[in-house]
């Protein structure tokens, strides 16, 4: 993609407002509006194990694509969160849901001394995300990324991101803003939390009941005064109005024929999945976008939940 696309691609197309009046005034699309009653069992060890069977679809999934045709990094991510290249130096980010690495990629290349700690739930995305950062030959790349397994939808995330008494302090100081303090300063029990924490593309495949304990995760490792990038689908993208009745497995959930799964948000859920794990909202919006299928030619409407979300200090 050229600059000049880059800048353009990533900008509001058309008004979400106008594509919600269109959808749901249509007949055709009526089943992605009516609410979903689910009558399977939620306990525990259901939810377990409903986790662990989207954790093993994600592992077949980047096993299936694991050839460089499937890569593409996400070079609009700088434009859309430049906090990622205005930071301080050798700050922490925290990326959850790595996948083949299209998003560790460009942070890494975006200074020279940032440091990212990324996860995910499947071991075939690991392995090719380090594959693919180091074929790009950055600059102390193997000293700048730290991958790990790590599936917030069943486990917390571990002590040495932030460990129980660095959790305590960042919620007993009001005053210190922990993305402003050094290296040297930090506690040696653990890294002393994070500085960024990046969830792109990443919640919408958890299912939704897990999603408020995924959030609180992130929150948790976020030192105080850090925030965290959010970007997911959002409600009334083309790819939801291509699932049909037999897909939903809740409201405004789907699960692909390939066993992974997709949330669409409104503005609306996203606010309060942030607000209720105390994060202060600091940007949410709904990035409309048209492109043209090469293939056929047809005119494709995205929509995207683009939002920025800060973890109030003393908190």
């Amino acid at each position: 993609m050229s600059q000049e696309a880059a800048a353009n691609y990533y900008s509001k197309d058309f008004e979400w407002n106008h594509l919600r009046l269109e959808i749901e005034t249509n007949p055709s699309f009526l089943y992605h509006l009516l609410p979903f009653i689910d009558d399977t069992n939620a306990s525990t060890s259901a939810s377990t194990a409903d986790a662990n069977s989207d954790s093993e679809a994600w592992n077949k999934f980047h096993t299936r694509h694991s050839t460089g045709k499937f890569f593409k990094e996400r070079r609009y991510l700088l434009k859309e969160f430049p906090e990622l290249a205005s930071c301080r130096d050798y700050a922490k980010v925290l990326e959850v849901g790595c996948g083949n690495g299209s998003t560790a990629l460009p942070i890494l290349r975006a200074k020279e001394n940032i440091v990212v700690y990324a996860c995910d739930c499947s071991n075939e995305a690991l392995d090719r995300a380090k594959e693919n950062i180091a074929a790009a030959n950055l600059i102390s790349a193997e000293h700048r990324y730290h991958p790990f397994l790590c599936d917030i939808s069943t486990s917390g995330f571990p002590e040495w991101l932030a460990c129980s008494s660095c959790q305590e302090r960042f919620c007993k100081s009001s005053m210190v803003d922990f993305c402003e303090v050094s290296c040297s300063e930090e506690s040696s029990c653990c890294i002393g939390g994070v500085d960024l924490v990046t969830l792109i593309f990443t919640l919408s495949a958890l299912p939704l009941r897990m999603m408020p304990t995924a959030i609180q995760e992130c929150f948790s490792v976020l030192k105080p005064g850090g925030m965290l990038l959010f970007r997911d689908y959002g409600l009334y993208d083309m790819t939801m109005l291509r699932f049909d009745p037999k897909q939903r497995v809740g409201y405004r959930e789907y699960r692909r024929s390939d066993g992974t799964r997709s949330y669409f948000f409104s503005l609306e859920s996203t606010r309060d999945l942030f607000s209720s794990a105390g994060f202060t909202e600091l940007e949410l919006e709904y990035c409309c976008v048209k492109s043209t299928n090469r293939r056929n030619g047809k005119l494709m409407r995205r929509v995207w939940v683009h939002g920025k979300f800060q973890r109030p200090k003393g908190s």
